[in-house]
């Protein structure tokens, strides 16, 4: 256990988590998105003559559950309305949320993380708008790096569109991958998939084969049970080229939701 916190206490941490404001780039699917307001003000409690000179201040939060860094649940999306294990839909469904597959049963991710720089290895950042990257361009980013993927490992790819984060135009249309790096990812036994980009997708890419748009989304989630992780941030692990780390990711415990904010941490030892 002391090796353990002595180990903790020296590591270096790199969060990857976008911060939240009203006016962050939202999916069209998960508008309104983010909106937060101070309710009560410290002057407002000032009551000295009753509890003395502390006062105390709180907000009032509202937000869909895919908005900002996050992490999806496995009931998130379905594939011929069947969740991941063959589950019908409709059969765990409710006004309350999902029965089965919510966002309470993904377990705290702490396991190996891996960065593939790919924007920083083609020396395009950001690549280009919508610009689908291949399971090849994947491999060979792995190879440069000198880091191979595992299996249990947490994927995490950078586009470089974690810098256009106050511009949601922009953002929207980042690079991302193809399905065929989708394959290779699941391929390699990954316990997670993450970018900086929207939805790890290319948008609105459709897959000719089964004609689904967002083909991780159909694939990964339902298929595979990959949790997809969206909107982060890898401008200084790529900056000090750390390519294999310790990541740790908790999602909040909604119960039967589709899917969690995250603050998901990358630990290196200096």
């Amino acid at each position: 256990m002391t090796a353990l916190i002595d180990l903790l206490r020296s590591a270096r941490v790199y969060d990857l988590e976008q911060p939240r404001f009203a006016g962050m780039p939202i999916h069209p699917a998960h508008k309104p998105g983010y909106f937060y307001a101070l309710h009560r003000r410290h002057k407002d409690q000032w009551q000295p003559e009753k509890q003395g000179p502390r006062t105390g201040a709180a907000g009032t939060m509202m937000l869909m559950e895919h908005t900002g860094t996050h992490i999806d649940a496995l009931c998130h999306q379905a594939c011929g309305l069947k969740l991941f294990g063959d589950i019908p839909t409709d059969s765990v469904e409710t006004p309350a949320g999902f029965t089965q597959l919510g966002i309470e049963t993904v377990p705290p991710l702490l396991a190996r993380g891996v960065l593939l720089d790919v924007a920083g290895w083609k020396g395009q950042q950001p690549l280009p708008p919508r610009y689908s990257i291949s399971a090849a361009e994947l491999q060979d980013c792995a190879a440069a790096q000198n880091v191979e993927v595992k299996a249990g490992d947490v994927l995490l790819v950078r586009t470089g569109y974690a810098t256009l984060w106050h511009d949601e135009a922009i953002y929207l249309n980042a690079a991302g991958i193809a399905k065929s790096g989708t394959l290779w990812a699941a391929e390699r036994g990954v316990v997670a998939v993450g970018a900086d980009n929207m939805a790890w997708d290319v948008p609105d890419e459709r897959d000719p084969e089964t004609g689904a748009t967002l083909f991780a989304h159909v694939y990964l989630l339902p298929k595979k049970g990959i949790y997809i992780i969206e909107n982060v941030t890898l401008e200084e692990l790529a900056r000090d080229r750390c390519f294999s780390f310790a990541f740790v990711g908790i999602p909040l415990k909604f119960k039967g939701a589709t899917g969690s904010p995250l603050r998901p941490l990358a630990l290196v030892e200096k």
